[in-house]
């Protein structure tokens, strides 16, 4: 009984052995295939102007919509984290909020700002309430008084195009009187947390929200934009339908690959200026909004 007991336990090791020895032989067949095979890199890709490859997917080309036209050669980086482009018109600006505490913008003027972006205020993600950035008063008039030119844009979590209609009313109010010469613009982003209000919400629905927001800012008089990264630029928003309005793309790195033309680039978030404490957003823009 033993001896038998014995082998049976060393046929079972045996075929344990073969099994791995197996697996592990599959294992290598699959990674030699990937490896000869072309996979797209997890970067935006023009192939022929019919598809964007991006993420690891295949978009197709939307003919309707300008491209991106700027001269990738005509970016070089400069002080401070900063960027400039030489290859048609730029203006080099800020975004700032509440995070940047106090800003001492005589000093901001000095370092060669043309213009900031302020944050008007933002809808809570889990409660939905409406608030005002604390520093939004402060930050608007201190910019206006050192000759800096204003634009402003308001964090979105809205549902519905209604509330983003409510958000364009908030906003309008708080602005009346300002002299706004850059955008108003639409900031809808996602939150990544399972108590997010917006959690689930269709890309079609956040589509019509932007373009509600949009309109209703466009009615006022005032001239409208919608802000994204690449992953709501390509994957979320209807490009066709938000590019009758202007764009402002956050990507960072060293020169902009988004397909489509827009009018704002948002390069780092961890740019310095003179005046601001805190690291800040840095931007540029290709269009004379002033």
């Amino acid at each position: 009984m033993y001896t038998r007991r014995k082998r049976t336990l060393h046929g079972r090791a045996l075929a344990l052995v073969i099994a791995a020895a197996a697996l592990l032989l599959l294992l290598l067949t699959i990674l030699l295939i990937r490896s000869a095979v072309r996979t797209v890199p997890e970067q935006d890709v023009q192939d022929d102007g019919k598809y964007i490859y991006y993420a690891g997917g295949q978009l197709p080309v939307n003919e309707d919509v300008p491209v991106n036209q700027y001269d990738a050669q005509a970016f070089s980086p400069a002080e401070n984290g900063a960027i400039t482009y030489t290859g048609g018109y730029a203006a080099y600006g800020i975004d700032v909020s509440s995070h940047q505490r106090e800003i001492d913008w005589a000093a901001v003027a000095a370092d060669g700002i043309d213009f900031a972006m302020i944050r008007v205020g933002y809808r809570g993600f889990t409660e939905g309430g409406l608030f005002m950035d604390e520093y939004f008063s402060a930050n608007i008039s201190g910019a206006a008084a050192h000759g800096v030119d204003i634009g402003v844009y308001f964090f979105s979590q809205a549902i519905t195009p209604e509330e983003a209609r409510q958000e364009a009313d908030y906003v309008l109010e708080a602005v009346s009187g300002c002299d706004i010469r850059y955008p108003i613009v639409y900031d809808w982003e996602y939150m990544h947390d399972s108590s997010a209000r917006t959690e689930g919400i269709p890309a079609e629905t956040i589509t019509q929200c932007a373009l509600a927001f949009c309109q209703r800012i466009q009615e006022a008089g005032y001239v409208p934009a919608v802000y994204f990264n690449n992953d709501v630029g390509y994957l979320t928003y209807d490009i066709g339908r938000i590019s009758a309005y202007d764009l402002w793309l956050a990507e960072y790195d060293a020169q902009p690959d988004f397909y489509y033309n827009f009018q704002i680039w948002q390069y780092t978030d961890g740019g310095t200026v003179a005046g601001i404490e805190t690291s800040v957003d840095l931007n540029i823009a290709f269009k004379k909004f002033s």
